[in-house]
Order: C-alpha cells, then sequence, then structure tokens
C-alpha cells in the first residue's frame, strides 16, 4: 500500500519546511526510518524520516521548495503500484519549487464550490469558480483539462484575479501543464514564457556572500524559515505585548575577580568563564525568589514555572535562535559556560534538536561583545520578561566622596505589563544586581 510523505513538524513552532536536500532519488528503495530529505524549519536543518517501506516513486517538491506543513511532498509505494491518484497533485508555489497542496482537504472544498454555478465576489463582479482536481493524465500542456477549463493552482488563480489576468492566456509549467504562481509571474512581467521557466534550473537561495547583479540598484534576498518565523513573532510580541523597560548599573568589580580567578584555576582543562555565564547564573537564582518574573502569559491564566530555563539569544547567519540552558540555577558557572558554548556552536551549524532551544522560562541577550553599552530586547512570547546585557566598561564613579575608576556594565529588564508590575520588575533587578555585585551571595 502507498504511503504519502507528509511535509511533518520538525519543531514546535514550525509551520511550514523548506527541503534543503533530497537523500534519496526517485526510484530508491526506501525501509522505514529510513532518512528521506534535510528539511530547514524555522530553527534548524532536521532530518524527514520515511514512515513506510517501498520505493520513493514520486518527490513532488524539488530542491529548495517550500511546503506547509501536513503537505504531501512524496509518495512511496511498490515499483507496479498505481499511484496516479496520489502523485497528480502539483506544488502550490511559495517560491519557484512551491508546496504541495493538501488533496484531501482542497478537493472537497473544491468539489463543493464546483457546484455552485458561480460566485459572487463583494464588489458584485463574478468569480470563477474552482476546479475539483483530476488526475494529470486527463490534462493538456496548455493549462487546460479536456473540458476546456483552466487547470491553476489557488494561489495562481489568486495573483491573476488582483492582477486582471485572464488565465486562459497562461500557458502553465506545472505537472500535466497546471498554472502556477512563476506562470503568474512571468505573464506579469512580460518575461520569459512559462514553458521556458521549466526547463530553467532551480534557483538557488542566495547566500549572504552573493552580491548584486551588476549595475542593480537593488538586491532582493528571498526570506529563510527563521528570518520568516522572527518577522512573525516579533510582531506578535512588539505589538500586542505592552512592555515596559528597567534599566540598572552594575559595579563588576568583584565579578570581573571571580571570573579571572575561575578562568585562572582551570587553564589547565581549557576552561573559561565569561561574564554572560556569570549573568545566566545570576538571574536563573534571581528568578527562584521572583516566580512573577519568572512565567508566561497564557491568555486565560499567569504561568509561573518552578524551574529556571534560560534561553540564550545566539546570533546565526540568518537571525538569531534562543538555545536553553536548562536548570540554571542550580548549574556552576563553567558547567553553564560549556554548555552555552556547545549549544550555540551547533545553533550555528543549524543542528540544534527542539527539544534543545523551545521550553525556556526567562531569556537573555547579551550585546556586550559589540561594544553595545546599552538597549533593549523584545519579549519572547509567551516568556514574561527578558535581560538585555550591555558591555563591561570602566567608568569614573564617585564612591563616598572620591572618584574611583570601576568596570560597570548596564542590564535592561523588558517586562510584559500584563504579568509584571513596575516595583515586581524592580525588586528582581535588585536581587539580580546583588548577585551580580557579590557573587558569593549565590552559594549562601
Amino acid at each position: 500500500m502507498a504511503t504519502k510523505v507528509y511535509m511533518e513538524a520538525l519543531s514546535p513552532t514550525m509551520e511550514e519546511g523548506r527541503i534543503s536536500s533530497w537523500l534519496k532519488n526517485e526510484g530508491d528503495e526506501v525501509t522505514e526510518g529510513d532518512v528521506l530529505a534535510e528539511v530547514e524549519t524555522d530553527k534548524a536543518t532536521m532530518e524527514l524520516s520515511a514512515r513506510g517501506a517501498g520505493v520513493l516513486r514520486k518527490r513532488m517538491l524539488d530542491e529548495g521548495g517550500v511546503a506547509n506543513v501536513g503537505d504531501v511532498i512524496a509518495v512511496i509505494a511498490a515499483e507496479d503500484e498505481d499511484i496516479s491518484d496520489l502523485a497528480g497533485g502539483e506544488p502550490s508555489g511559495d517560491g519557484d519549487a512551491g508546496a504541495a497542496e493538501a488533496p484531501e482537504k482542497d478537493e472537497k472544498k473544491e468539489k463543493k464550490e464546483e457546484e455552485k454555478p458561480e460566485a459572487k465576489k463583494a464588489g458584485g463582479e463574478v468569480q470563477e469558480t474552482k476546479e475539483r482536481a483530476e488526475p494529470a493524465r486527463t490534462e493538456t500542456g496548455n493549462g487546460k483539462r479536456d473540458g476546456g477549463r483552466v487547470k491553476a493552482s489557488p494561489l495562481a488563480r489568486r495573483l491573476a484575479e488582483e492582477s486582471g489576468l485572464e488565465l486562459g492566456s497562461v500557458e502553465g509549467s506545472g505537472p500535466g501543464g497546471r498554472i502556477v504562481k512563476r506562470d503568474i509571474e512571468a505573464a506579469l512581467e512580460g518575461g520569459a514564457p512559462a514553458a521556458e521557466a521549466e526547463m530553467a534550473p532551480e534557483v538557488a537561495v542566495p547566500t549572504h556572500e552573493a552580491g548584486p547583479a551588476e549595475g542593480a540598484a537593488y538586491e532582493d534576498v528571498p526570506l529563510s524559515q527563521m528570518r520568516k518565523t522572527i518577522a512573525r513573532r516579533l510582531s506578535q510580541s512588539i505589538g500586542p505585548v505592552p512592555h515596559f523597560f528597567l534599566t540598572r548599573e552594575v559595579d563588576m568589580s568583584e565579578g570581573m575577580r571571580l571570573r579571572k580567578r575561575l578562568n585562572e584555576r582551570f587553564a589547565d582543562e581549557g576552561r573559561k568563564a565569561s561574564v554572560n555565564d556569570l549573568v545566566v547564573k545570576a538571574a536563573a537564582m534571581a528568578l527562584r525568589r521572583h516566580p512573577w518574573v519568572n512565567a508566561a502569559w497564557t491568555g486565560d491564566a499567569v504561568r509561573k514555572f518552578n524551574v529556571a530555563h534560560i534561553g540564550i539569544a545566539v546570533a546565526v547567519e540568518e537571525g538569531l535562535i534562543t538555545p536553553v540552558v536548562r536548570d540554571a540555577d542550580r548549574k556552576g558557572m563553567m558547567e553553564i559556560g560549556a554548555e552555552v558554548r556547545e549549544l550555540a556552536g551547533r545553533a550555528r551549524d543549524k543542528k540544534l534538536k527542539p527539544e534543545e532551544y523551545s521550553g525556556s522560562t526567562f531569556s537573555i541577550s547579551n550585546l556586550g561583545m559589540f561594544g553595545i553599552e546599552e538597549f533593549t530586547a523584545v519579549i519572547n512570547p509567551p516568556e514574561a520578561a527578558i535581560l538585555a546585557v550591555g558591555a563591561v566598561k570602566e567608568k569614573p564613579v564617585a564612591v563616598d566622596g572620591a572618584v574611583l575608576v570601576q568596570p560597570r556594565m548596564r542590564i535592561t529588564l523588558s517586562c510584559d505589563h500584563r504579568v509584571i508590575d513596575g516595583a515586581t520588575g524592580a525588586e528582581f533587578l535588585q536581587t539580580l544586581v546583588a548577585y551580580l555585585e557579590d557573587p558569593m551571595m549565590m552559594v549562601a
């Protein structure tokens, strides 16, 4: 029996995935559990495994193509099994390769709409009814089926309607001559015919090293899955979440001395502690005393956590990701440092597992290594707070009537006012500053 290969949710927040590479070709033998492809999710590159055995008969998405979670992207079946009903779908068109349509839902929906003689738009125009999907063998190469009706993906139809383009004038380059997004775009731009586009090689996603064409005024870089997710989640945060910000300056004299002693003590082992490791440890300890900051907004309740899982913002080529140091309050600075470096390295290589970048209860973003002295960070929903950490700088400070030069660091707490009140956030910062200025308090 044939097995449909779906685009699976390979991360907790994944809504769509991009095929980075196929590891099995059409015609290859497949055993259940074999890795079929590497998929770029919103967080990392993950492996997509086979849920059945047989032969990989059809790949419905090219490398670089994007599909929504739940879409069928391939078919595994016996070598002589008829899969025409399963493999007749075509990409929905997010990018040149596009995403495979989810056939079961769409066919039912399109069948109902086909039974209606016509549907009216709000403005009174007649809207062309959707066609029920039929096997690809009944289609001709010009985007029309045997009955003469245009065969096009839903996205292509919408783009054509919005631009006033007549679908019948467009030549389809999808399977069976189906009109897809790239055909509409080619027709609107007056560029090469869609049939030529079908023969053209797939366009690779540009890297940051790729420069603009000579003489070009600008360059459009396609969004990665990570960048799409960052944009969506920031829109969910900075608008709906009522932020307020609290800033404190910290005397890092004792903290820097502790760091120096630890680095000298473990130099032979090649282990080092950073300022950020001290901040992570101190923040986790402070969260134990201020559970209202170690909390999340659920919509119906405020969830107070009994664990301190700290998300560390790590810059990667396409954006940022927050690997999680679990139970940071129970770990020493050296252990935290080693774990952060190991997680950060795998984050940059897109090798993190979902459990390693999800489940944080509080986040820290540190730009001190770039010389940034002070900034505000955007809360990572549903968390209620995030700490922005600046650089440690030598500054003249008035102490007991005398001017002393001290290493100072500014930290800013971004708070969700639905969960944290001003006094609550201030008390948390007071405890955090006390730990940073006198680290021995953390072992008392």
